[in-house]
């Protein structure tokens, strides 16, 4: 078996994977502030007796303090890296605005070439902790506010796998790889990784797990020689109103939700990365009932919520 066979074999195996991203108050990649290595400590280590597989979303500061924490100090974890794309295109069907000019455009795109070779330096200096690599993170989808042709993911894909370090994949919500939109992708990719987002669609929590899996079939129904998993899923537990109802975010929800989808990971054999580890307060808008801001399964002071314990 390949090297990259047998990686992919690993990613398939794995049944204790989250997303993570580490940012505290005050600290986000907007700001160009990131946690500090006693900081991505102290959580994965939290993180390390209950998950085994962590999926970070870029290849910046952040995840190269991730990977060298992992490295010095002896982490049972593997990482599924990823890239942060700047829009290339602009997309008149973001509902908060996604109208770029020619000039900022060219200066993504540079931008996005600088984040592959970030890419390719930590393939390089960490391929033990890595357990493949995203060419990019809902680029696709119609409202992205990030997005990115097609041809070009292809290429960032065709680009990494010359380096033969580790499996390549993209992450998109579940609609771009069911109609058709990414199949040139798919055909460069070594699995194809999906997200399921019920709460975001006003799905109840007695119909989600159920939804989630219609979401699932739609993509491996479609790509029936490629490997599929989900590298997110999971719930909110608070929320304003904007985009579904408010009372569907709760903890309760959470927790129900998330285990019901990691029993369903095991007793089916798919691969759930759940999403998401911490509360990162940066994200969204300033509101502080903003959905984004609450998706983690352990709050931003690190205190765990209900959903931990139904994960037990």
């Amino acid at each position: 078996m390949s090297v990259i066979n047998s990686q992919i074999a690993e990613v398939l195996a794995c049944k204790n994977a989250i997303c993570y991203s580490g940012y505290r108050p005050g600290q986000s990649p907007g700001l160009k502030i990131y946690p500090s290595y006693s900081q991505v400590l102290e959580d994965l280590l939290i993180l390390k007796d209950k998950w085994s597989f962590l999926r970070l979303y870029d290849s910046g500061p952040h995840a190269q303090v991730v990977l060298e924490v992992i490295k010095r100090e002896k982490l049972p974890f593997k990482i599924l890296l990823g890239m942060d794309l700047a829009a290339e295109e602009s997309n008149p069907g973001c509902p908060w605005g996604a109208y770029f000019s020619d000039d900022q455009l060219g200066k993504n795109r540079a931008a996005n070439d600088d984040e592959l070779q970030r890419a390719v330096y930590l393939l390089r200096h960490y391929p033990n902790e890595l357990c493949g690599i995203s060419v990019g993170n809902e680029a696709s989808v119609d409202w992205t506010d990030h997005k990115v042709s097609t041809e070009r993911l292809v290429f960032f894909a065709k680009h990494l796998k010359t380096l033969n370090v580790c499996p390549i994949t993209f992450c998109e919500n579940y609609v771009p790889w069911a109609n058709g939109q990414l199949d040139q992708l798919a055909e460069v990719v070594d699995f194809i990784s999906l997200h399921s987002y019920p709460v975001w669609e006003s799905i109840s929590v007695d119909q989600a797990m159920e939804y989630t899996k219609q979401n699932y079939a739609s993509v491996a129904n479609r790509f029936p020689d490629k490997q599929v998993i989900i590298t997110e899923a999971g719930w909110t537990s608070n929320a304003n109103g904007n985009g579904f109802p408010a009372e569907f975010a709760n903890e309760d929800w959470q927790a129900t939700y998330c285990a019901e989808l990691l029993q369903w990971s095991k007793k089916e054999g798919k691969v759930v990365f759940l999403f998401e580890a911490f509360d990162e307060a940066w994200k969204g808008s300033p509101d502080p009932l903003e959905p984004e801001k609450h998706w983690g399964i352990y709050k931003e002071d690190r205190t765990a919520k209900a959903v931990v314990a139904s994960l037990v």
